[in-house]
């Protein structure tokens, strides 16, 4: 790849193309066709990441989805980003504070934004989707909600029903909210004007409740109930990606199109995944032989499975294993849309991996994740994570762990003890980063709710 020459299109400023980020909800590195799934079938995923790169290491800031989505859209550190908690368990945080986002920044450079689909990053008018770039919102603003009816059951509160097209409430029960989410974003695609598009899709499947209409779980028929399920609401989307493509290609605007495909975090094994009442956590998820599930530093929480689509500028075909992160999503759009960059080098925390996807090398650097106590370093080969977790709400399963991933990507053997010259190297990296989280998370705490 270092020696194909990479094309200048991307910097000429007459070139600016559309923008698509699809992004599914604790969707496993093992449920989608294009990496490993052997049983569920994702043809239009598979199609897409043929014509582009698909990201064999590209990780998600968090393993769960409010700090996931607040690194995407803002390029930074969840805790910088002011979103390092599951919204709505954060203590006095009402969302994503007032900054520059990917859609802000794009607006600005003459886009028509749109988001369709799940926000998740605060239901005041401070922290939505409006306040934050986007000009047009179809979608929900909370956690989750019921496939059919739009409306959030959670503990004890009063069910609440969370649809809407602007600040608008809208009533469209009944009808399944994959298929919805899909609709609208053809109906922006089929809308568009004179300007440049970045259109952000957002679907909530496949993370609970386990809906999927008849005809997508008679597809699965052969799996066991809760991998059928995972399977049926997968296909769902993934016709939706094909509904978006065709509306692209309907318009000619395919080829000048970058789409990019991705999950928040890793499949859930949460206890709300439970079906017909059965008292155990299971995941009918797969996270492809990685370790950990949602809410671990274990890549089965983090390791998303990811392609980017750029017919014009990305080679069909790419097998990218250069490790990359969520945070990479903004500076690299930013650059392939020749929109300004921050003023200040230090408002990003992502790089721009526009000249990997076309050819060229990736950036070297180490990677560090945070979530709930845990902490993790990678330089790539190796990884260093502290007071790890298996899933979401599970106790403290490995205090230090070291792994070798480029020989033990399950993280099977723990070389804490034997390998105490990468234990030190990379414990000093974290060291450093945690300093600077603790800074980020008093800075956190001292804001106004």
């Amino acid at each position: 790849m270092a020696d194909r020459e990479i094309s200048t299109a991307a910097q000429s400023p007459s070139v600016r193309p559309h923008v698509i980020v699809i992004y599914t909800d604790d969707l496993g590195y093992g449920d989608v066709g294009f990496l490993r799934s052997s049983d569920v079938s994702t043809p239009h995923l598979d199609a897409l990441a043929a014509s582009g790169a698909t990201m064999r290491r590209w990780y998600s800031n968090s393993p769960v989805c409010s700090p996931s989505r607040a690194a995407l859209l803002t390029g930074r550190h969840p805790s910088r980003a002011g979103v390092n908690h599951i919204l709505g368990a954060q203590r006095g945080r009402n969302g994503l504070p007032p900054q520059e986002t990917l859609a802000s920044r794009l607006a600005n450079n003459g886009y028509a934004t749109s988001l369709v689909g799940k926000w998740h990053l605060g239901t005041s008018d401070e922290s939505s989707p409006q306040a934050h770039g986007f000009q047009s919102f179809f979608g929900f603003l909370a956690g989750c909600v019921d496939y059919y009816s739009h409306i959030m059951y959670w503990g004890n509160h009063h069910p609440l029903h969370d649809l809407w097209t602007g600040k608008e409430e809208t009533w469209r029960n009944g009808e399944y909210l994959t298929t919805l989410i899909t609709d609208a974003a053809v109906d922006v695609i089929d809308h568009m004007d004179e300007r440049p598009t970045f259109l952000f899709v957002s679907y909530n499947a496949p993370h609970y409740p386990l809906h999927a209409p008849k005809e997508y779980v008679d597809r699965h028929r052969h799996l066991p109930e809760d991998r059928q399920m995972i399977a049926a609401m997968m296909s769902a989307v993934d016709d939706g990606v094909g509904e978006i493509v065709a509306a692209l290609e309907r318009h000619g605007i395919r080829d000048d199109t970058v789409i990019i495909f991705s999950s928040d975090n890793g499949p859930s094994a949460e206890e709300r995944n439970w079906l017909n009442g059965e008292e155990i956590a299971f995941s009918g998820g797969s996270a492809g032989g990685l370790r950990g599930y949602k809410g671990s530093l274990f890549e089965g929480g983090i390791r998303m499975p990811t392609l980017w689509s750029w017919p014009a500028q990305i080679p069909a075909g790419g097998q990218i294993t250069a490790p990359c992160q969520m945070i990479d999503v903004a500076p690299t759009i930013l650059a392939a849309t020749n929109s300004a960059k921050p003023t200040d080098d230090a408002a990003i925390d992502g790089v721009s991996v526009l000249e990997l996807l076309t050819g060229g090398e990736g950036p070297d650097r180490l990677l560090f994740w945070e979530y709930d106590g845990q902490t993790a370093v990678s330089d790539g080969d190796w990884k260093l994570v502290r007071n790890v977790r298996e899933r979401l709400g599970g106790d403290t399963c490995e205090p230090v762990g070291l792994y070798r991933l480029d020989l033990d990507e399950a993280e099977t053997i723990n070389l804490a003890g034997t390998e105490p010259e990468h234990r030190d190297r990379l414990g000093s990296e974290l060291d450093a980063f945690e300093a600077e989280l603790s800074g980020w998370e008093r800075a956190l705490a001292n804001q106004p709710s």
